[in-house]
């Protein structure tokens, strides 16, 4: 069967107030359900501004244009005072979300200190962290998410392993081609892993002559129709600037006879088939640093 698993974002405020309903508004004129993953805590992404002294992250700023991207307010988001908080301020289009069926996991409390810092706090601090987002996540829909992904792909064994003491049916914390089941320090965990498996509009767009013009014709050109194809895309892109690229996307896709629906829907799919797998800290194209991927 022809199937993408959609998988949408959300890590700031503007994300959360402007991108998600027009996504919302997309997604309901075609039928189509994805899982949103939330970040509920402070935003202050402004703070990733000293990774511009990295030269990596500063091509990829340039080449996505990401004030515009992302939102001019993006470079001031708690940097001069403590950003808002997400979850709090913008509860309402949480709930509305959750009421259009889609799939509501959880992304972080503070999306700039998990992607910074989460690998590099002790197994009782990242508890902590998860506590307190999903927590707040839990109080606005009144479920506890069943599924969880970590900002920018940033895991590492530690994180699953903290992940495994909470009720999550399933996670995408890697990068990867199919669904498994992880191995930490010799034992299979029961939280199946969804890697994401296609790039990210500002993984591609810049790199290797793709540009908005051709992007959705790349991205179609690497749809596998016998497998799971997972797409990521980010509320405050194919939300915003990106809109009408991304319903130019969906309406292609479909036509190809392609479904589009939630992780979750895979997650079910494959419990009882998928395999077990490890996954690694690794460089990855079009993204600064290390990501969390299959091996």
């Amino acid at each position: 069967m022809k199937t993408i698993a959609l998988r949408i974002d959300v890590d700031t405020f503007r994300g959360t107030g402007r991108g998600v309903p027009e996504l919302c508004r997309i997604l309901a004129q075609r039928g189509v359900r994805g899982t949103f993953y939330f970040s509920v805590g402070p935003d202050n992404m402004g703070r990733h501004l000293w990774r511009l002294l990295k030269p990596s992250f500063l091509w990829k700023m340039l080449r996505t244009d990401a004030a515009g991207l992302y939102g001019p307010e993006i470079v001031l988001m708690g940097t001069a005072w403590p950003g808002p908080k997400i979850g709090r301020r913008h509860r309402n289009v949480i709930l509305e979300t959750a009421r259009a069926g889609h799939e509501i996991g959880f992304h972080a409390w503070d999306h700039h200190r998990a992607q910074a810092r989460l690998m590099k706090m002790s197994e009782k601090e990242m508890k902590e962290e998860l506590e307190t987002g999903i927590g707040e996540l839990a109080g606005i829909t009144g479920e506890v998410p069943r599924t969880s992904a970590a900002p920018g792909w940033r895991a590492n064994e530690q994180l699953l392993s903290v992940k495994a003491g909470f009720p999550f049916t399933y996670n995408s914390d890697c990068r990867g081609l199919s669904p498994f089941y992880p191995l930490v320090n010799g034992h299979r965990l029961e939280q199946l892993q969804i890697p994401v498996t296609l790039p990210t509009y500002d993984e591609a767009v810049g790199r290797d002559g793709v540009t908005d013009a051709n992007y959705n014709d790349h991205q179609i050109s690497l749809l596998r129709e016998n497998e799971v194809n997972v797409l990521t895309i980010h509320a405050e892109a194919e939300g915003g600037r990106c809109s009408a690229m991304f319903e130019e996307y969906l309406d292609r896709v479909l036509a190809l006879g392609y479904r589009v629906v939630p992780l979750g829907v895979i997650a079910e799919e494959v419990a009882s088939t998928a395999p077990v797998g490890r996954m690694e800290l690794r460089p990855f194209p079009g993204r600064e640093g290390v990501l969390a991927v299959q091996v």
